[in-house]
């Protein structure tokens, strides 16, 4: 089957959505998700979004913290265009019917997280996410220029490659021209035509044994854009959410948010001591580079498998009210947090890099558009800000919809691109071979690429990946698809990308931590870091 459309979105989260709802106003969409549309890591976002709006808070406070956060790796003209449009993009979100906690006087109830220097992080208790995206789901379902395709899993990038036409990393003018999919109720390969593409993929958490992302954050358009040729930067920078609960049957790991700690809470060794004064002046509210390694250091000289989140002082009513579902989730447990440590430990959260884009979103590709946790658009440099990511996604996906909006009526459909050919390919009877292949690549990062990293550890990895790599292009290549070989062959790209990354990153900053480049100066004394 071949479809058409004048604007294509990869992905059903807050990026994906708010860029639909904008383009729809000119052309047809179709977006494609792989899963249930809901499902998105916009869901599980708990904490909120950063955005200034009232005083003693600016945009230059906002643009310093993030700048500090980040290591002064973001670039500083990318950092205040977010910053600076945050403000009317909280006003959309608002006008699409987000409701967001408010005070009895009517104003935003305003959180702070850890690097924040003011109380700016909006938020509708504990589940933001959940109720972004269900309000924008909503207007979705009901535009009538939208088509929303789920369980569709986008395989390729379609550009001149499948013209016959050689492309590579120094083609100046490489093209997208729309995407082979697979849908996976009925197993056929779709061919669909675009005038403009939108990668809003999100992350790669399940290149790791232990994440926050859900099941579906496996680097699909990070992956995709790195076959088909595009720039992707930074992507050494992996940040590790210091707080997720400790339970090992659950997948993903339940995510404890920050916004506990900017409420009082205070992480404590597993007996009982404060630790972070000795790590940061900040304590428990430094940026969660810092503090996630700082857990991984007191488990390590501890030798037990985490560390605790005490919050008993902060009273149960308020508990309740303001995080119902972290007290929910831990109550399922059998943890009261009212009268209860919780148990915590670092888990991968996010990517800071991916596929390079410029300010209004278009990626090294024509045609093609990033936005999203799949994007590295600068704001983030070294480590993000907590709460900026679904701030830069509504920011990047509106400039993205305006710059497209120009571009799409003048660009034509590529009709000479040839549909998928499946001959001479077989079922794949050993599904043996994909699951524990996942297994050993995400015991490899997390073994060797993790909080702390070293120069063997990563050619250890780089070693090991190019077997794992050479074994499943193999059976992709004789392999009828399937999500799941599909899947597995983008975590293989993605954590290629990591390592080769951090590999030529000759220092240790950020989000990479190097026992082969300790710093000298910076936020904090490295030397109490130690592995």
């Amino acid at each position: 089957m071949r479809l058409k459309t004048d604007f294509l979105v990869i992905g059903s989260g807050i990026a994906g959505l708010s860029y639909a709802l904008k383009v729809a106003e000119q052309g047809h969409v179709i977006i494609l998700t792989k899963k249930d549309a809901e499902e998105s890591a916009t869901k599980y976002a708990q904490g909120g979004i950063a955005a200034v709006t009232y005083i003693p808070d600016s945009f230059e406070k906002h643009i310093r913290d993030t700048m500090i956060a980040g290591d002064e790796l973001n670039d500083p003209e990318i950092v205040r265009i977010t910053i600076t449009e945050s403000t009317d993009r909280i006003t959309e979100l608002v006008d699409w019917g987000v409701i967001f906690d408010k005070t009895k006087t009517g104003l935003f109830d305003l959180g702070k997280e850890g690097g924040h220097s003011e109380y700016r992080v909006l938020h509708h208790k504990d589940q933001t996410g959940l109720a972004i995206e269900r309000a924008l789901l909503d207007r979705v379902r009901n535009h009538p220029n939208i088509s929303l395709l789920e369980h569709h899993f986008a395989i390729e990038l379609l550009t001149q490659h499948h013209l016959g036409l050689r492309v590579d990393r120094n083609t100046p003018d490489i093209t997208c021209y729309g995407v082979y999919v697979l849908d996976v109720i009925t197993n056929e390969i779709k061919t669909i035509l675009a005038r403009t593409t939108m990668l809003s993929t999100g992350g790669a958490g399940n290149v790791y044994n232990t994440t926050t992302n859900p099941p579906i954050a496996t680097g699909d358009g990070i992956a995709m854009v790195h076959r088909a040729r595009g720039e992707i930067k930074n992507m050494e920078f992996i940040q590790f959410h210091p707080t997720a609960l400790f339970n090992p049957k659950d997948k993903p790991a339940f995510l404890i948010t920050e916004a506990l700690r900017g409420f009082g809470a205070v992480l404590k060794t597993f007996d009982g001591e404060e630790f972070m004064q000795k790590y940061d002046e900040r304590g428990s509210l430094a940026p969660r580079d810092i503090v996630a390694r700082a857990i991984d250091t007191e488990i390590k000289i501890s030798g037990y498998e985490y560390v605790h989140l005490d919050c008993r002082h902060l009273g149960k009513e308020e508990l309740i009210l303001h995080f119902p579902t972290v007290y929910a989730k831990c109550l399922s447990i059998g943890i009261d947090i009212s009268h209860d440590l919780i148990p915590v430990i670092p888990a991968a959260h996010y990517i800071c890099g991916g596929i390079k884009v410029n300010e209004f979103a278009q990626s090294s590709i024509k045609r093609l558009y990033a936005s999203g946790e799949c994007a590295h658009t600068g704001l983030h440099g070294a480590n993000r800000l907590a709460s900026n990511s679904l701030l830069e996604s509504l920011v990047f996906s509106h400039r993205a919809a305006q710059h497209s909006m120009d571009m799409a009526g003048k660009l034509m459909h590529c009709d000479e691109i040839p549909d998928w050919d499946a001959e001479g390919m077989v079922f794949n009877e050993e599904m043996i071979l994909i699951t524990h292949t996942v297994k050993e690549l995400q015991g490899l990062m997390s073994s060797y690429v993790g909080i702390v990293r070293s120069n063997l550890r990563l050619q250890r990895a780089l070693k090991r990946l190019n077997i794992i790599f050479r074994e499943t292009e193999y059976l992709y290549k004789r392999s009828i698809l399937d999500v799941n070989i599909c899947e597995l062959r983008n975590l293989i790209n993605t954590a290629y990308l990591i390592i080769k990354m951090a590999i030529a990153r000759k220092e240790s900053r950020g989000l990479h931590y190097s026992l082969d480049f300790p710093r000298e100066a910076g936020l904090i004394d490295e030397k109490k870091f130690t592995d």
